[in-house]
């Protein structure tokens, strides 16, 4: 747990792994990232706040998986009145699949593409949210990810990601070790953490204008506001 595992492959991430066992692990992701993510948190904290100076906006989750966080905020906005438009893209044809097969919610859209497909349209939108995706990029696409955050960020990009620590890799793994059967959930949430982070080692590789906060229990947050006077992306197409 010193240094990090970059060659470990997590099981969902292989082309050949169980499509049934996959599909149980996009279905249970919502209970892990409810329990782990604090999205709720970072809703109230960062992303309501931009959503209220408007009533709504646009929102971009990149590499959504299962599709669960922005459904949640989703939810979210709508609860508080906000019309906020989300785009949801993964470039994986089995996580699109799961996610677009779920019932419709109203202003969540689901795309089969990456970040710099979203660049080279120049498409912008105010939020740029990721979760748990940092530790799964080689050091040119963390990279690259951020630059793409960047040009399509009006407002605010956050990712956040789970911080490496030999208690949070105790506590998953005897907290999720009597549950989650036929899925991949622990073996690759194991395998997450050991990929994972250290907020010092993020900060090392975290270019100039992005602030990161180590968030209580396990989470690194990588936040990017664009400065005043910035290019408003007035003359790119939103969303």
């Amino acid at each position: 747990m010193d240094t990090r595992a970059v060659d470990a492959v997590e099981e969902m991430d292989r082309p050949d792994a169980d499509p049934q066992r996959l599909d149980r692990t996009y279905a249970q992701f919502w209970l892990i990232n409810a329990a782990v993510s604090g999205w709720r948190r970072n809703y109230v904290r960062y992303l309501r706040p931009v959503f209220a100076e408007r009533r709504g906006g646009t929102l971009l989750d990149i590499g959504s998986g299962g599709g669960d966080v922005p459904r949640c905020i989703a939810r979210w906005a709508r609860r508080d009145g906000f019309a906020v438009e989300i785009t949801a893209i993964d470039p994986d044809p089995r996580a699109h699949a799961f996610a677009s097969a779920l019932p419709a919610l109203p202003g969540l859209s689901f795309r089969r593409a990456y970040s710099s497909d979203l660049v080279a349209e120049g498409r912008t939108y105010d939020v740029v949210v990721s979760n748990h995706m940092l530790h799964h990029l080689a050091p040119a696409e963390l990279q690259a990810l951020l630059a793409d955050s960047e040009q399509l960020g009006l407002k605010l990009c956050l990712h956040s990601d789970i911080e490496r620590s030999r208690w949070a890799y105790a506590l998953f793994s005897l907290g999720t070790l009597p549950f989650f059967p036929g899925s991949f959930i622990r073996v690759d949430g194991l395998t997450s953490i050991r990929r994972s982070f250290t907020a010092a080692e993020l900060a090392e590789v975290t270019p100039p204008g992005w602030q990161g906060l180590q968030q209580w229990p396990w989470q690194n947050l990588l936040v990017f506001a664009p400065r005043p006077g910035a290019d408003t992306g007035e003359n790119r197409r939103v969303g």
